[in-house]
């Protein structure tokens, strides 16, 4: 293995694709297997969720996951809980410092709230979420609350929180280790209203390694 951004992997890479700016992606990524999300240039929003590959109605919680480790921000050994209260992922390696649970996933909506009706038109990442869950039969009331991986979401001693630039860099990224059999779900977030992207939205990489062999 000579690529020096599937370092730490294991060996037997089973998928590796570039996720253009903007777009979604979703994947099946099986229990013991390492979903790496890498942020290519730096400061790029990665929205994400997860639901059960087998019943789809059990997804990814934000409430259980932050009731489970008493904290809001995503670090290396978090583990990422269902709404049925089981382990569903946990962060095996991260070399960013956190990763945000309760910023959000942008839409057409909230962009006209925030930002003007001039940006009603503008992709968004529920709309992202919509096109991949289509596939799985799934709809708008399957959105739950989403991680954003990258994404700096500062909560303030008063409790206020704002969107500010990320603490990614190029290169940087977050390694999933499966938990359970998932569906995946990404919006490489469009946003170029808030600083969430650097107002310019870029491609990442995501790489699925298979799992590692026993006694390793």
């Amino acid at each position: 293995m000579n690529d020096s951004a599937l370092a730490g992997l294991p060996a037997q890479i089973l998928l590796d694709e570039i996720v253009p700016a903007r777009a979604p992606w979703d994947h099946k990524v099986s229990t013991g297997e390492t979903l790496r999300i890498l942020d290519l240039e730096g400061n790029q929003a990665v929205d994400f969720l997860l639901y059960a590959a087998d019943d789809d109605s059990e997804r990814y919680s934000a409430q259980d996951t932050i009731a489970a480790q008493g904290n809001i921000f995503l670090r290396t050994g978090s583990v990422l809980m269902s709404n049925e209260g089981r382990p569903m992922a946990q962060i095996s390696a991260t070399t960013v410092a956190y990763h945000d649970t309760i910023g959000g996933a942008c839409s057409c909506e909230s962009n006209t709230l925030r930002y003007g009706h001039h940006t009603k038109s503008q992709h968004a990442c529920v709309e992202n979420f919509l096109i991949s869950n289509a596939r799985y039969g799934r709809g708008k009331r399957d959105i739950v609350s989403n991680i954003n991986w990258f994404m700096n979401v500062p909560v303030e001693a008063d409790g206020a929180l704002g969107i500010v630039d990320g603490i990614s860099a190029p290169g940087l990224y977050v390694d999933l280790k499966m938990l359970m059999d998932v569906i995946a779900v990404i919006s490489n977030c469009p946003q170029i209203n808030n600083p969430c992207n650097g107002f310019n939205p870029t491609p990442v990489r995501v790489v699925i390694a298979a799992a590692a062999p026993q006694g390793r």
